[in-house]
């Protein structure tokens, strides 16, 4: 066991500080909309897609 995380430990690290930055951005993004703010971070004036945002 203590091998295989010797041998994997750059992958095990860089999977685990990828996990952490998708869940902050997740977090984000769920704070953002519970907000009523739009997640593209812009506002919707003048927006192309104006007609599709569901805030």
């Amino acid at each position: 066991m203590l091998d295989f995380l010797a041998s994997n430990a750059g992958t095990i690290v860089l999977s685990a500080v990828l996990a952490v930055i998708v869940g902050s951005i997740i977090v984000y993004l769920v704070r953002q909309k519970k907000r009523g703010q739009p997640s593209c971070g812009g506002g919707c004036a003048g927006c192309s897609g104006a007609c599709h945002c569901k805030l």
